[in-house]
């Protein structure tokens, strides 16, 4: 019998669905305090939540019995999933099932904002009748601005080309032909911010989002400017916005998530010009029911070690002697991960290319662990695994295709994964020896033999006399160690390439100085 404590305010169809099963032994208390949570949770094999609990290390090291975390709804911020990992916890939860909750809930705030809607609605509470304060503005020809046209943003892009606004949208990970299927301008992001009449974020929140929407972006925008965020708290910079407001070169805003939640002190309640929601974009009926049947669905068949839909974590595939597939599919998500922060292009084509005895094996785990790799490096979106891993390349116009490739390498087996667009390539390779010792031996056409963990410095230099000199002296200067240097060339006199795996962090200063030595014409770091 599994025991699941649930401690989220989940829709009672979902609970009625979990205690239809045999098997399972349900505990509903929504919105229990931590401190009791902590003194009860050991015997629970699951824990059902949705923001409310913060499931940290203490209470993870508590839950002895702990096998699976299901969140339901999307972001997992509340959750040590790393610490989970290691505890041999599976953490799931379920996306997309309230992206059309969330994608309306935009539009209104839009429009709350742009009739005044709640002004008035107050206006009138106090008795009043005044049609002609509460003058406002329509969307009709007016220019939106998307941030990210992934599930929500491609629907938002949807509802505005219904108002027949025009729609930009910038989104560095999607491909071409997603912007024009959805009737968007592809734009750069200072373009975005300065032509939009209408800013609205759809991104996961990342280190790369996080205050993406700060004083600097909103200085470049139009003055009158609406901005919205039913997305995730801090992609804008709240003290920003609350400048913008005060200046008037922001109209309004729209605000459903916040930096801080719940907020206190809230600064933004005496402007009229802005429509604050706390954080109901999946706060629909319909939402809440497709979430608690996913989640009374998922939960079940994770207790019983099934295949699960949103694994948010998925347990490390093991290195074992002799298991082909499973060793080059750990190497191709290392793979991913290295060509996600090598390429400089958004690729539309994706073509995996073994041979050997591997050419003989199902290799769809190796394009799921590369393309896990890839997108978890580029940050798309908020989780990755090896079950959404072909829906997300699907989503951001990656076509993916196989074939076989006897003139890669010498080895029995090996691996190469080709990455186009617009006329331009990248390729990374790999080969598995005996042991298992996975190693990186192809980038570009130069050939090595690198171990893909930790810090590798990617270089370029010019084929001459005392660049191998030159770059073991900057790093030593700067009290870099070298764990491996691996070297190759092109032809003699023309270009070399050098994998270097350190033991340390390298700064962008590091980067800059190796970039302006004499004859090295490309530094880059990547972290596998």
């Amino acid at each position: 019998m599994y025991k699941i404590l649930i401690t989220g305010s989940i829709h009672p169809i979902g609970v009625e669905m979990l205690q239809h099963e045999s098997d399972l032994e349900v505990d509903f208390r929504p919105d229990l305090p931590l401190p009791e949570i902590l003194e009860i949770i050991e015997p629970y094999h699951c824990l059902i939540t949705r923001s409310e609990t913060p499931i940290q290390k203490d209470l993870i090291d508590r839950a002895s019995n702990l096998k699976v975390i299901a969140r339901a709804a999307v972001g997992i911020a509340n959750i040590d999933v790393d610490h989970a990992t290691e505890k041999g916890i599976l953490v799931i939860n379920t996306p997309g099932k309230n992206t059309n909750s969330a994608a309306e809930l935009t539009l209104a705030l839009l429009l709350a904002v742009t009739r005044n809607v709640v002004s008035a609605h107050k206006n009138m509470e106090q008795g009043n009748w005044n049609r002609h304060k509460f003058m406002g503005t329509e969307l009709l020809g007016k220019t939106i601005g998307i941030i990210g046209l992934g599930n929500v943003g491609h629907r938002v892009a949807r509802f505005a080309n219904g108002f027949d606004m025009r729609v930009l949208a910038y989104d560095p990970y999607i491909a071409d032909g997603v912007f024009k299927r959805h009737n968007a301008e592809k734009v750069d992001f200072d373009t975005l911010l300065k032509e939009s009449d209408v800013i609205t974020a759809h991104t996961p929140k990342t280190s790369e989002t996080i205050g993406m929407l700060d004083a600097k972006a909103i200085k470049k925008m139009k003055p009158g400017v609406i901005l919205l965020n039913a997305a995730r708290g801090g992609i804008i910079d709240e003290p920003a916005l609350l400048e913008g407001l005060q200046s008037k070169h922001v109209a309004g805003a729209g605000i459903d998530t916040w930096t801080v939640e719940p907020v206190k002190d809230n600064p933004f309640k005496d402007f009229p010009q802005i429509v604050m929601a706390p954080h109901i974009g999946a706060s629909t009926a319909e939402a809440q029911i497709r979430i608690a049947e996913t989640v009374a669905a998922q939960v079940p068949r994770a207790l019983r070690g099934e295949v699960v839909d949103y694994p948010v974590n998925m347990p490390q595939i093991r290195l074992l002697d002799g298991d082909l597939s499973t060793s080059y599919t750990v190497l191709s998500e290392k793979l991913g991960k290295f060509a996600a922060q090598y390429i400089d292009f958004v690729p539309n084509h994706l073509e995996i290319q073994c041979r050997g005895k591997l050419a003989h094996q199902d290799c769809s785990l190796l394009r799921l662990g590369f393309l896990k790799g890839y997108f978890q490096s580029k940050h798309t979106q908020d989780y990755v695994s090896y079950v959404n891993a072909d829906h997300i390349a699907h989503q951001v116009g990656l076509y993916v295709t196989s074939a076989p490739d006897p003139g890669f390498t010498d080895y029995e087996s090996a691996i190469k994964f080709s990455m186009d667009a617009n006329g331009r390539r990248c390729q990374v390779g790999g080969v598995v020896f005996s042991g298992p010792h996975p190693r990186i031996t192809f980038v570009d056409g130069f050939v090595f033999e690198i171990d893909p963990k930790g810090t590798v410095l990617l270089t370029k230099n010019n084929d001459r006399p005392g660049m191998i000199g030159r770059i073991g002296q900057t790093l030593g200067d700067q009290n870099i160690n070298i764990a491996q240097f691996e070297l190759s060339r092109n032809r003699g006199g023309g270009e070399a390439m050098s994998l270097i795996r350190v033991d340390d962090d390298v700064s962008e200063e590091v980067l800059e100085s190796l970039r302006q030595a004499d004859g090295i014409t490309y530094a880059k770091k990547i972290v596998i």
